[in-house]
């Protein structure tokens, strides 16, 4: 005969047993979803990965690329410009130039946006216009295309006297100067000659250089007028042009001038420009002296102001110790430039 056992004690076992079900529901649910979330991880790895290659492999209108560790967007208008053969440059030899025009760039890992993307339409003969922020490279963007214009138009003319066959026109004496320096130091392995022109030193060194046979001219446009006035300056033969911040340029109340310098230039003549802004005067002047039809680049934005990527340092100093403290950084700074 069988006893009756306590209610408590035929519920329990019928409870673990719902508990252990519940438990193995729950651990097979929880793993399930682990599936589900690994495979919507790995398809969001997959796609983004797919965004990454596409933006690498098209570098043109719209691309991304990186400056200095930040995305920068590149734009390319003008005619021609998706042509294969403009494709910007990976590296510094796919340019295929001679070694002495590429040994300036020996220090740099790869070419900066602006130079990747100047150099194939530069090296073709286009008319170019640079939108891009200052300390972005752009003296070795039009740096090295302008020693290639000049092998080719001397060719095997050696021996006979230099003359000028490019041409950059700079806002301020500072910049022409650094651009100086970088396109002495640049054209030296290829003995192409450059000299400074710029107001608030004596002019005869810089007309007996004139006169001893140069390449490349740099200047600021107020000297340069004065100079070409004097007789001492002849650019007829300037085939290679450049205006490096066109924009500050007009700003500064230089356009006359310009307008009277480039009225001095071979009329059969490349164009280069490069601004960091895009206002109505520079079209205007793009316009006037370019080709109807000029390659425009821009790196970021049209309408940059300055570059942010520039790190900026505050020095607080005693009276006393200010002006031999920056005696000794501008002595630092501009031997870094040469």
């Amino acid at each position: 005969m069988g006893r009756n056992l306590p209610a408590e004690q035929v519920e329990a076992p019928r409870s673990s047993k719902m508990d252990k079900k519940r438990k193995k529901d729950k651990k097979r649910k929880l793993a399930a979803e682990a599936e589900e979330e690994a495979a919507v991880t790995a398809t969001v790895e997959t796609v983004k990965s797919s965004k990454k290659k596409r933006v690498e492999n098209e570098p043109g209108a719209g691309a991304v690329e990186a400056e200095n560790g930040a995305e920068k967007t590149v734009a390319v208008t003008g005619k021609g410009s998706e042509d294969p053969k403009y494709a910007p440059l990976r590296s510094f030899s796919a340019a295929e130039l001679p070694s002495q025009v590429l040994e300036c760039c020996s220090a740099f890992a790869r070419p900066s946006p602006i130079q990747a993307h100047a150099w194939p339409f530069l090296l073709d003969g286009r008319d170019f216009i640079g939108i891009a922020a200052t300390g972005s490279g752009k003296t070795i963007a039009f740096g090295v295309p302008a020693l290639m214009h000049i092998r080719k138009k001397v060719g095997g003319k050696a021996g006979k006297k230099a003359v000028p066959r490019c041409l950059v026109l700079s806002p301020t004496r500072e910049l022409a100067q650094q651009i100086a320096d970088v396109l002495s130091e640049a054209g030296a392995p290829c003995g192409i000659k450059s000299v400074c022109l710029y107001g608030g030193t004596k002019k005869e060194p810089q007309i007996s250089a004139l006169k001893s046979g140069v390449d490349i001219v740099i200047g600021t446009p107020g000297r340069m007028k004065d100079l070409i006035e004097m007789g001492v300056c002849c650019l007829n033969e300037v085939s290679f042009v450049v205006l490096d911040e066109a924009d500050r340029m007009l700003d500064l109340g230089f356009e006359p001038e310009v307008r009277a310098i480039l009225s001095q230039t071979s009329s059969v003549r490349q164009m280069v420009m490069f601004s960091a802004t895009w206002p109505l005067a520079v079209h205007k002047l793009a316009q006037e002296f370019m080709d109807p039809n000029p390659i425009k680049v821009v790196i970021g934005s049209e309408d940059l102001a300055a570059n942010h990527d520039v790190m900026q340092i505050v020095e607080v100093l005693d009276d006393r110790t200010r002006d031999s403290r920056l005696l000794a950084l501008l002595d630092k700074y501009h031997q870094a430039q040469r």
